[in-house]
């Protein structure tokens, strides 16, 4: 398949990735498409398959083809102004769920919200909870207030702001983020969909770390007594953050697994 040869994708995950396009093209679901599979396609489908399926050859990632893409069991709209939401990414949303209490009120601040994935997930399974989402790009934050608006979540406010930046004065009880955290001369920025993607929200430095020791280093004048900082990072920086951690006097500090076993998110708990 050309899918697997261009793109050195196994040929079930081309399969699939050739199915997702044309599930779009004809605006069917899965069960329908593999039920007609031996139609013919109509020529005006076929031309628009066809040109999605280049677009996929030249390495185009699925998510900004479609505009869209699936987290936490919600839809949410990408573009290539925005970092493409991923699974494993949902271990920083099971963290955060961890500590935020269901029944009461909670201020949250989400750093570098992108598509609004992380805070929008988190307002929607903690209704209670007041989530202040910021990103310096204002394209993305546009973004991110429009996924909120059409998954009907109310509780979450967005603001224009470089890190804490815009947040002078304000404090809160969880402090969640996913920073660019791959070193600037990392190889695999060149590779796969990381081309495509916004390098302000995938690379940090030389170590991949700038971002996140600027949010530690800051984090503690914006987090209430016994608050949580929460940060995901690469399967090979938890041992780095967490001694980064320690340094302004978090406790409690941890890791969690991914969906690959590896460490991708570590937190710490501000102690008064």
């Amino acid at each position: 398949m050309q899918l697997s040869a261009a793109l050195a994708l196994l040929p079930n995950e081309a399969k699939l990735e050739a199915q997702i396009l044309l599930q779009h093209c004809l605006s069917v679901n899965r069960a329908w498409l593999l039920t007609h599979e031996n139609d013919v396609m109509e020529a005006n489908a076929r031309a628009a398959f066809n040109t999605l399926m280049q677009r996929r050859l030249n390495g185009e990632p699925i998510a900004y083809i479609l505009g869209k893409r699936e987290f936490y069991g919600l839809e949410f709209k990408v573009t290539p102004d925005t970092l493409i939401p991923r699974p494993d990414t949902e271990t920083l949303v099971e963290a955060a769920l961890e500590k935020i209490p269901a029944d009461q009120f909670c201020p949250v601040l989400d750093l570098g919200t992108g598509t609004g994935a992380i805070a929008i997930s988190i307002a929607r399974h903690r209704p209670h909870a007041k989530v202040v989402a910021v990103d310096a790009s204002p394209t993305a934050l546009a973004i991110a207030q429009e996924n909120a608006k059409n998954l009907g979540v109310s509780n979450v406010q967005f603001v224009l702001s470089d890190w804490f930046s815009e947040l002078q004065g304000r404090t809160f009880d969880v402090i969640v983020s996913n920073p660019p955290y791959i070193a600037e001369e990392d190889v695999h920025l060149q590779q796969g969909d990381l081309r495509f993607e916004p390098m302000s929200a995938l690379a940090s430095g030389k170590d991949g770390l700038d971002s996140i020791r600027h949010i530690i280093s800051q984090s503690a004048y914006h987090l209430n007594p016994k608050g949580w900082l929460m940060l995901e990072h690469g399967c090979d920086q938890s041992q780095a953050v967490a001694g980064l951690m320690e340094d302004p006097g978090y406790q409690s500090i941890s890791s969690f697994l991914d969906l690959s076993g590896l460490y991708r998110v570590t937190a710490g708990r501000l102690l008064p």
